[in-house]
């Protein structure tokens, strides 16, 4: 009896130990959802359990609960359970199989997290969402709701990147600061955030905007433009261009201070040149900053370095209108020193002053109160004719330095006509098609009558060469004496050659000068009738 109880004792402990092993030996199941474990309130989510081929039937339970929600045991396929949730509570979930061994042991929970209970908080990156290689940033998620903590998450990523409990200000704004860095090119680093409160830790709020990070550092800057000039006026259409010689394929901007980066899709163009337009829309006073613009391509997550900053200035922003004055004026000669005096009577301290159709930015300056007046002068010399043209100018606070006043009246500087160095000629007016006939015609007519002009005196002078010849023939001829007569000889015109007979000489020999008085009466005959060849009278 001594010996037959001790072995019945070591029998049933060895039995219990191989129970227990055997027991032990299932592994425990695998427990996921889908499409996450992050679901929209309202949601379906389907959660799988997976364990052996040889389970016959699956649990899932609720953590808090304990007990089973759902049993599955027609397996299809064999080794998982699918258990669908048309709607699912935030919590932890677990699941157990059954196998010819027994249960096995529980899986790790499963945390599920309902989004969308409570409004979005905002997300901003500070200083700027553009961060050079390598450099840090600060992402600042607040919200006016209260919660308790904040939770930020990353793209790609299933789990949580960062949780910080929130900051409260005495506005009631509370907020969390992640800092991150150094940052590199070799992802894209894409970010949204979430807040809850501390007794519901699973129910969050919808998400914040995304949050993308630009990484620049490459080089080969691009150019940025806008198509309105920096200044334009509230309600005005506003877009802002960038583009580059370099053919990339995509193309971001960014806003100082701004929690966006809008990106553009890039057409290649001729010549390699790729440019994007980034329309804005209707200018409020919102849109007044700082810009710059970044290259990309595809293949890579790096950005070209930043363009040249570019200013938007929002004009009509502020009621008041400044004036703008000239010393001396209202004319001056190139060369001299020329003050343009911008004056307003409400408190500004910045005035800014523009040239129409200029490349250049406007000039701008601190303001000086004098006598209740608030201006700034703006000194120029010595003035060339290039500095000619349109001038306004506009007030505006150092608080709010993008957003001006009502531009001042033009006011246009003239050069005199002096020494300094020479007038810019008036612009000649481009003839019309009219016009340009007209002036033909004119040319033509000028042309033939000058033509006429010269043929008459041509004319002229031929004649003259003659009668000068016609004379000298005379003078070879003995001049009749006063009382003598001198008549034809027949005998002699009869011998003479018509062809030798000059025109002087014709003339000669068709006179006949008489000394005898002409007749007084008609009994004395006709006078001597002019020759055939015209009579030409000799003084």
């Amino acid at each position: 009896m001594k010996c037959i109880l001790p072995a019945l004792l070591c029998l049933g402990l060895s039995l219990g130990q191989k129970t227990h092993v055997q027991k032990g030996t299932l592994p425990k199941p695998t427990i996921w959802a889908e499409p996450g474990s992050m679901v929209l309130s309202s949601s379906s989510v389907t959660i799988w359990c997976q364990g052996t081929r040889e389970a016959q039937e699956y649990r899932l339970y609720n953590e808090e609960t304990g007990t089973p929600l759902d049993t599955q045991k027609l397996l299809e396929p064999r080794g998982k359970a699918k258990f669908f949730r048309e709607q699912i509570m935030a919590g932890r979930y677990y699941c157990k199989y059954l196998s010819p061994t027994g249960w096995s042991e529980r899986s790790d929970p499963l945390e599920v997290v309902v989004t969308g209970a409570y409004y979005k908080p905002s997300l901003s990156a500070q200083p700027s969402p553009v961060v050079t290689s390598g450099g840090t940033v600060t992402l600042q998620c607040g919200s006016q709701w209260g919660f308790d903590r904040f939770i930020l998450t990353k793209e790609g990523e299933e789990r949580p990147f960062w949780t910080l409990d929130s900051q409260r200000y005495p506005s009631g704004q509370v907020q969390a600061l992640f800092p991150l860095g150094p940052v590199t090119p070799s992802h894209r680093w894409t970010f949204r955030c979430y807040g809850y409160f501390r007794n519901s830790p699973l129910v969050w709020s919808h998400p914040s905007d995304s949050l993308e990070l630009l990484v620049s550092g490459g080089s080969g800057k691009p150019s940025l433009l806008t198509l309105q000039g920096p200044i334009v006026a509230s309600g005005q259409n506003l877009t802002l261009q960038c583009r580059s010689d370099l053919g990339y394929d995509r193309f971001a901007l960014s806003k100082e201070g701004g929690q966006d980066l809008p990106q553009s899709s890039v057409p290649q163009l001729q010549a390699g040149l790729s440019q994007a337009d980034f329309p804005l829309g209707a200018v409020r006073g919102s849109h007044g900053g700082r810009y710059r613009c970044y290259g990309g391509h595809n293949l890579s997550s790096k950005w070209s370095a930043p363009s040249d900053p570019l200013d938007i200035l929002v004009a009509g922003w502020l009621p008041d209108r400044p004036s703008l004055t000239m010393q001396p004026g209202p004319t001056v000669a190139p060369g001299e020193n020329v003050t343009l005096l911008c004056q307003s009577q409400s408190p500004r301290d910045t005035f800014s002053l523009s040239k129409e159709g200029a490349a250049n930015p406007p000039l701008h300056l601190r303001s000086q109160s004098l006598a209740q007046q608030h201006q700034a002068e703006f000194s120029m010399g010595p003035v060339t004719s290039a500095q000619g043209g349109t001038y306004r100018c506009y007030s505006a606070h150092s608080t709010s330095p993008y957003l001006l006043s009502q531009p001042s009246d033009p006011l246009e500087l003239l050069f005199s006509g002096t020494s300094g160095g020479p007038l810019p000629r008036p612009t000649e007016p481009i003839p019309t098609a009219a016009q340009g006939l007209q002036w033909y015609w004119n040319v033509l007519i000028g042309v033939w009558g000058t033509l006429i002009l010269l043929l008459s005196l041509l004319l002229c002078l031929l004649r003259h060469q003659r009668q000068s010849k016609g004379m000298t023939s005379d003078a070879a001829v003995k001049d009749p004496q006063p009382g003598e007569s001198m008549e034809l000889d027949p005998q002699a015109a009869a011998s003479a050659s018509s062809q030798d007979v000059t025109y002087a000489q014709l003339n000669h020999l068709a006179l006949r000068r008489k000394t005898s008085a002409p007749p007084s009466s008609p009994s004395e005959g006709p006078p001597d009738e002019p020759s055939m060849y015209t009579a030409l009278t000799i003084p």
